[in-house]
């Protein structure tokens, strides 16, 4: 990908947007608060039977993308920009690990396609003691649209990936019942989950998604350029991901 300049987004935007936050969420620099009619649906009443409520665990990594271009098989930040080309060494790991990865990711997507997912090799601010790779990918997409939950599961599980943590299916659900669940996540994590993400799908079209982020949780605590500290891994990057940033 070295041929590709470094300012260009093969897509043409970014890999991922924002998710709007639920009203009682942490907001962060640059979030929002979602619709209160968006809130309503999603966490007390449905607006026909036609609803349906899926909620997963939220990860506290980094949001990266392996995207299928004119053929190529490209990592990217979630900015859009070629992951190699990142400031960040986490990325480039990634961007290692999708080269090794490679027939996996050109078997799973079609051309504009791009699997969107959390990179968990280095902690953030929530540490996981991770029993699986450290890619989790939460949405399979083509422009801004993406697949239904069910849809999605069929083209991911049967490659080997793993998604992020189930909590619930079916009516609108509250963050309390919801945070309860996650006293104990499902991927190891070691300090508290930091929240959940709600996908609201209509008449099996992805309709919109909202997330909770707990008031108390802090950013990026144990980043580098935050803590002043060597960066706290996840997993061994060079043994785990069998793979090295030495050509």
């Amino acid at each position: 990908m070295g041929l590709m300049p470094d300012n260009v987004k093969p897509l043409g935007h970014k890999s991922y947007g924002s998710i709007p936050h639920l009203s009682k969420s942490r907001l962060g620099v640059g979030d929002h608060h979602c619709d209160p009619g968006q809130e309503r649906i999603a966490t007390e009443k449905p607006r026909d039977q036609f609803d349906l409520v899926v909620v997963q665990e939220k990860l506290d990594g980094s949001n990266c993308a392996v995207a299928k271009v004119n053929g190529q098989i490209l990592a990217l930040n979630r900015a859009g920009y070629l992951a190699e080309t990142s400031p960040y060494e986490m990325h480039h790991y990634f961007a290692k690990w999708v080269e090794k990865e490679k027939q996996r990711f050109d078997k799973l997507l079609h051309e504009g396609e791009r699997l969107v997912g959390e990179w968990l090799l280095q902690a953030h601010s929530t540490r996981y003691n991770l029993t699986h790779e450290p890619f989790v990918p939460f949405d399979l997409m083509r422009g801004q649209e993406r697949l239904n939950y069910h849809t999605f599961l069929l083209r991911v599980l049967p490659l080997g990936f793993t998604v992020p943590n189930l909590v619930h299916v079916g009516q609108p659900v509250g963050i309390n019942w919801v945070m309860k669940q996650l006293e104990t996540s499902g991927h190891g994590a070691i300090d508290k989950v930091e929240g959940a993400v709600w996908r609201v799908e209509y008449k099996g079209e992805v309709d919109f998604l909202v997330k909770y982020v707990r008031p108390d949780k802090p950013d990026g605590i144990y980043l580098p350029e935050i803590s002043g500290k060597p960066p706290v891994w996840n997993c061994d990057p060079g043994r785990l991901c069998k793979i090295s940033l030495i050509a």
